[in-house]
């Protein structure tokens, strides 16, 4: 898998555009699960105005997996005893539960950072690799229960996932295409195809990263299980010329162009020179209302931070999600389509979708070692 840097240089961060450094990938086993959401008769539309890092009401829905060896992972998987006895509302606002998430924070802040190996850099995030899982016409969160009712998604991460899924599954059925096996999420985007063959072109890489976007990590709390969110706009039918924001851009080792040694017919694609195939980066929000777990849209209970904070509104700082996705193609003259836009064949309709589902313990170690401390981690923890 290769990335875009300019050999090992370390990635340079901002939220309209993003450069990143490749890294190696380790394997690790996990243990314990906490899912944070109420039961079905919780759920109801709230006011975010009034939100805090721990909402008010509780529920009784906690999945779990045998927890994990150690004081601090017992303590990560304090709220993880229960057994779900009910499915998760559907879609809407969801509610945390706030007993799980409160056990989770807690746990959080009584963890104490591993020591610092020499040698470890200081950007705060860590991530997962993952691969090309399986494709559907799915879409759990958007679409919940109703197969076939979306566009092609192609999905990476928990290979079990189908338009039925709930976080309850997730915690059920753990067999992932993601290192480290702890991160038992779904991640999934549209399904790319060429336009001369209408054959799909499938994602050869995918990185996910969890890490500040801010420049400074005070405040930094871990994400919290069952968390649903969306980037970018299925809806959204512009051009992606040369230099458009929400293009696909072309990526390897060492110095390039990004925009391609040459375009599609349509413009709207570039076309690789060298040993650079076709990559796309997009990001998702780092401030959480503390109360829900979705919404209507599935972007309001999130929000971007700004000047280093979050706002009132959403005042939970969480580690912004950002995919980094490979494609194992070059472009061509006549380019590429989305299943999202087949007729408008641009970049402009390119989303993601993540549902989010770690092992508890794990996220706790790996939000505070990496980015409390604002330290570089891989798939395994620290990077060395």
């Amino acid at each position: 898998m290769s990335y875009a840097s300019n050999h090992g240089v370390p990635w340079r961060l901002g939220r309209s555009k993003v450069v990143m450094a490749a890294a190696g990938l380790i394997v690790v086993a996990g243990a314990a699960v906490v899912y944070l959401t109420t039961s079905p008769g919780s759920a109801r539309p709230s006011s975010v105005a009034d939100a805090s890092p721990v909402p008010a009401e509780s529920g009784a829905v906690i999945g779990a997996a045998p927890a994990p060896s150690g004081s601090a992972s017992a303590a990560a998987s304090a709220g993880a005893s229960k057994s779900a006895t009910a499915k998760a509302p559907a879609t809407g606002w969801i509610p945390v539960d706030a007993a799980a998430w409160k056990a989770q924070v807690d746990a959080y802040q009584a963890l104490k950072t591993d020591p610092v190996p020499a040698g470890v850099g200081n950007l705060p995030e860590f991530r997962a690799d993952c691969q090309y899982s399986h494709s559907l016409a799915d879409d759990p969160i958007v679409f919940p229960g109703l197969a076939g009712s979306s566009h092609m998604h192609s999905f990476v991460g928990n290979k079990a996932v189908t338009a039925d899924t709930t976080p309850e599954d997730l915690t059920k059925f753990t067999a992932t295409t993601c290192k480290p096996v702890q991160d038992h999420s779904a991640y999934w985007v549209p399904t790319l195809y060429d336009a001369a063959t209408n054959k799909p072109v499938e994602t050869t890489g995918f990185r996910v990263y969890y890490r500040s976007l801010m420049n400074t990590s005070a405040g930094q709390l871990p994400m919290p299980n069952g968390l649903r969110m969306i980037s970018g706009d299925a809806t959204k039918r512009q051009p992606t010329p040369r230099g458009a924001q929400g293009q696909f851009y072309c990526a390897f080792y060492g110095p390039g162009d990004l925009d391609g040694v040459a375009r599609s017919t349509n413009g709207n694609w570039p076309i690789c020179g060298g040993d650079a195939t076709l990559h796309f980066m997009m990001q998702f929000p780092d401030c959480w209302d503390g109360k829900h777990l979705d919404s209507p849209n599935h972007k309001d209970h999130v929000k971007h931070g700004s000047g280093n904070a979050c706002p009132a509104s959403h005042p939970v700082k969480i580690p912004a999600i950002t995919f980094d996705i490979q494609y194992g193609a070059k472009g061509t003259q006549q380019g590429y389509y989305l299943s999202s836009d087949k007729e408008g064949r641009s970049a402009s309709s390119m989303h993601g979708d993540a549902f989010v589902m770690w092992d508890a313990a794990t996220m706790n170690k790996r939000t505070k070692n990496c980015i409390l401390q604002r330290r570089t981690c891989d798939n395994n923890g620290y990077q060395q």
